[in-house]
């Protein structure tokens, strides 16, 4: 049990350096969340603005549904990583196909 809570601590440290930036969360269910992350809390509950969630496919473009300001439960964050901004801007998301993850 000790181990869980420091690795949640150590998490949200490093959580930090990424208020006020754009991330990408992947959730333990395969979803992906790109947003401004605004803030977080001990349990790593995220709290995202101007978020959307982006939605793979095998057979089309990927689909973004905007969300807004959104929060992301903790015990369902896999991942978070900081966007480059300029790179993603690159992207042709229309023409991406992939498979959904977790699928």
């Amino acid at each position: 049990r000790s181990s869980v809570g420091s690795s949640r601590s150590t998490m949200a440290s490093g959580l930090e350096s990424y208020v006020n930036h754009t991330v990408s969360i992947v959730t333990s269910d395969g979803r992906n969340f790109v947003g401004t992350l605004k803030g977080f809390d001990q349990t790593i509950n995220l709290i995202l603005d101007d978020s959307h969630e982006r939605v793979y496919s095998a057979t089309q473009g990927v689909e973004q549904v905007v969300l807004g300001l959104h929060i992301i439960r903790g015990d369902n964050v896999a991942l978070v990583g900081e966007m480059d901004e300029a790179l993603d801007a690159r992207l042709d998301l229309s023409s991406l196909r992939a498979e959904p993850l977790g699928q």
